[in-house]
């Protein structure tokens, strides 16, 4: 059971003898005893009228309730939707009572199989019979033993039927059970009528064995359901697992002086933990000792481990490699990151996809138009001088073939199973409206810094004058940057670290001193030396002309590189002297290429969207294979203006030129002419990374967050967004969409089925083309292809 709420502030009110504030509390809860859509349905009518209640979900596929209540205490809040639940007729439980439940065994026999091997023990001998009519051999049991084997399969094992059926006739609804109930009741009480009125030792034809089979296969369908949904839980489990119990908490020098090994959910941020190699992070932290490697591979995918070093932030759960670390905590419990994951994963499971809502509808009038087809044919039957028992057989198998169990799993499976695997692949689906509308996405709009780009500057270029050692240039700006978190000082400690160079082997820069919007000033090995912007060096008379590299540096800038100048002097009253040219830039992720040839092989429009100047937004695009003239860079967006942007892709209202293609209106030279979208809605999603990004993500029909490759990314971004990547490859933007897609179709197809099946297997069974027992295995049967189905799901895998 979850039960979260913001806490109320109850002690202010008492100071000033107002009213507690009356907070929304969150209550989720095991529902046991649902089995059909119209289960959920009567349960969440039952929920809704509550009081300040509001967005009461339930999920057959987990069997758990969600609701928002306006209530001052969260116990009171808590204990009105169990009383709810219990009132509609179903069994309040906590989630993981369930779970328990599920894991009781007797004698090494799970708990919930024991009422199919009883039936099927009871029901074996009556069905005899029917296997000997097959061979020619006419076997028959007295009917006193076939009374003695039906009833306790009828009112025994079938009890849950009737107490369902009871509780729903008193809510003034229907189910599945209710159908069970009437169609075998009628079956066994015809049987007994028929055994009654025949003569002493006349051999008369009954139909225990029906009502029997039926109730044995049900419930045997239902086992098989049951074991087919806990799969599709298996991801949230997996995460589940990650978590760690124990962890070896370090001394603090005060209230501890040894190592102790304490429970996780002690753990504090600010704490030091010591992780063994093999073991998993017991939270999420930085590394303050040690090298190691990570593997993050179910938290984001990625099957590389990842290297972890002195200030490297590390994930609770994912698992340490060959080094022994010690980790500073700074989240535990609910802020962690895999609590996140699993709230997020939850949410997604909980929530009801929009195409469910005819689900809905139909279920609450399933029921009733069933019960009266039933009668018709009842009534049918005997109107053309059919025999009473055979015009009753039909009208028990159309109660039994009917039923609404497929209906109420063919949604809540396929998502469960969909959101289950995304999440193993590092995609977070935080709703289902949200995985129903990206199937339909037509165009995708990219951030380009962070997204498509590494979001970081590197050093490109470093052009020396002649006679400087290009090494010693670049040795000499890394002392001068050492003590710098600034953008640009870290790609030139980067550049240096790769080219070997021990920083620490050399005398560290003296009279170090920032200069606000220009650069870095200092002493370096005796010489006075200055790092900044071709403005600075203009202003500090550096004279340029001696450096080469001057008009191609230049050049870069306008396409968005950043350019600096090393210049030194030996005294302060000596002149300047240029020793080398460096020019940073930011570069295309290594994916990104060919993550955009995926987006447009699925048909889909990409836009580049960056407030980079437009030469430098067009040379980007260029790296990425996006064209510029065919309208697939918007440029000089500023932060603000990127909702705006996107509410005119969604619009149509942007320019773009045609696709090249023999069709497309061209000048001579072939050059596509420019010509204004047709004005109609698109489905567009926004992907991005940055709290900037937010009001875009939110704008879009579906946003898609990415974090970043060390577990960064805003989480504004994050909450404002329907669909989180858990790691920076664009890769996993084709990946999201394509496992929407799947999933959606799988919904489809399942509603279908479920739909088609009772089209079909109602007028069949009305016409007596079926009998009891064969309509009862096709209802078991109907079920779990449904959630077989949805579980094909789980072999996806991101594309390639």
């Amino acid at each position: 059971m979850n039960l979260s709420s913001p806490p109320a502030s109850t002690l202010d009110a008492a100071v000033t003898n107002t009213p507690p504030l009356v907070e929304m509390h969150q209550v989720d809860v095991g529902v046991g005893g649902m089995t059909c859509a119209s289960c959920v349905s009567r349960v969440e009518r039952a929920l809704n009228k509550l009081p300040g209640a509001s967005q009461a979900t339930v999920n057959l596929a987990t069997e758990s309730a969600r609701v928002s209540l306006s209530e001052v205490d969260a116990a009171q809040a808590l204990a009105r939707v169990k009383r709810a639940v219990r009132d509609a007729g179903y069994e309040p439980r906590t989630l993981e009572a369930m779970d328990e439940e599920i894991a009781e065994r007797w004698h090494g026999i799970p708990k919930d199989l024991l009422p199919v091997l009883i039936g099927v023990v009871l029901s074996a001998p009556l069905a005899l019979p029917m296997v000997g009519d097959l061979f020619g051999k006419h076997w028959m049991l007295p009917a006193w033993i076939q009374f003695l084997l039906a009833t306790p399969v009828q009112f025994w094992l079938g009890a849950r039927f009737y107490r369902a059926g009871w509780h729903a006739l008193k809510a003034r609804a229907g189910n599945m059970e209710l159908l069970v109930a009437i169609g075998t009741t009628a079956g066994w009480a015809l049987s007994t009528w028929l055994w009654w009125r025949a003569e002493p030792g006349e051999m008369v034809h009954l139909y225990y064995e029906g009502s029997a089979v039926v109730i044995t296969l049900v419930l045997l369908g239902k086992w098989l359901e049951a074991r087919a949904k806990r799969q599709t839980t298996s991801a949230i489990r997996a995460l589940h697992a990650l978590r760690p119990d124990k962890a070896h908490l370090l001394p603090d020098g005060v209230r501890r002086t040894e190592l102790a090994d304490v429970p996780v959910d002690e753990l504090l941020p600010g704490d030091r933990v010591r992780v063994l190699p093999g073991e998993r992070f017991a939270a999420d932290g930085e590394v303050v000792l040690g090298e190691t490697h990570a593997d993050e591979s179910m938290l984001t995918g990625e099957a590389m481990p990842v290297v972890k070093q002195p200030g490297d932030r590390v994930t609770g759960g994912s698992l340490n490699g060959e080094g022994s670390v010690e980790v500073k905590v700074l989240a535990v419990g609910a802020q962690s990151v895999l609590a996140r994951i699993i709230s997020l994963v939850q949410d997604a499971q909980a929530a009801k996809a929009p195409v469910q809502r005819l689900v809905d509808q139909v279920a609450a009038v399933f029921v009733p138009a069933v019960l009266v087809i039933a009668l018709i044919t009842l009534l049918g039957w005997l109107w053309v001088g059919a025999p009473t028992e055979q015009a009753v057989l039909h009208a028990v198998s159309v109660l039994v073939i009917a039923c609404p169990c497929a209906l109420g799993l063919a949604t809540p499976a396929a998502i469960m199973a969909g959101t289950g695997v995304a999440a193993q692949h590092g995609i977070l689906i935080k709703d289902a409206q949200a995985l129903e509308i990206a199937h339909r996405v037509d165009t995708v709009a990219l951030d380009k810094t962070g997204t498509l780009t590494e979001g970081r500057p590197r050093l490109l270029l470093i052009d020396t004058l002649p006679g400087v050692d290009e090494t010693a240039a670049l040795t000499a700006a890394a002392l001068l940057q050492a003590q710098s978190s600034h953008p640009l000082a870290l790609a030139v400690m980067e550049a240096a670290r790769g080219t070997g160079l021990d920083l620490r082997q050399l005398p560290a820069a003296q009279d170090v001193q920032a200069v606000v919007g220009r650069g870095s000033r200092g002493r370096v090995q005796g010489a006075e030396m200055v790092l900044g912007s071709l403005r600075w060096m203009g202003e500090l008379g550096v004279p340029l002309g001696p450096l080469a590299g001057v008009a191609q540096a230049q050049a870069q800038q306008l396409r968005g590189a950043s350019v600096s100048i090393l210049a030194s002097r030996a005294s302060h009253d000596a002149g300047w002297t240029p020793l080398a040219l460096l020019a940073f830039g930011d570069e295309p992720k290594a994916g990104a290429r060919a993550a955009i040839a995926r987006l447009r092989d699925l048909g889909l429009r990409v836009v580049m969207v960056s407030g980079d100047n437009r030469g430098a937004a067009n040379a980007m695009a260029a790296n990425l294979g996006l064209n510029a003239t065919l309208g697939e860079v918007i440029a000089e967006v500023l932060p603000g203006e990127k909702a705006a942007v996107i509410r005119r892709l969604q619009a149509g209202t942007d320019k773009l030129t045609t696709t090249q293609s023999a069709s497309a209106d061209s000048t001579p030279s072939g050059v596509p002419v420019q010509r204004e979208r047709a004005a109609r809605r698109h489905v567009v999603a926004m992907v991005g990374d940055g709290v900037n990004d937010a009001p875009a993500l939110a704008a879009a029909d579906v946003g898609i967050a990415m974090s970043h490759s060390q577990g960064g990314g805003s989480d504004v971004a994050m909450h404002a967004a329907g669909i989180t990547l858990m790691r920076g490859d664009p890769a996993l933007i084709a990946a999201a969409l394509d496992i929407s897609r799947r999933t959606v179709r799988k919904i489809r197809q399942n509603l279908f089925w479920a739909f088609a099946y009772n089209v079909a297997g109602i007028p069949l069974a009305a016409l007596g083309f079926l009998s009891p027992v064969v309509a009862g295995a096709a209802m078991a049967l109907s079920s779990v292809s449904v959630v077989s189905n949805a579980l094909l799901l789980k072999r996806w895998k991101p594309p390639l």
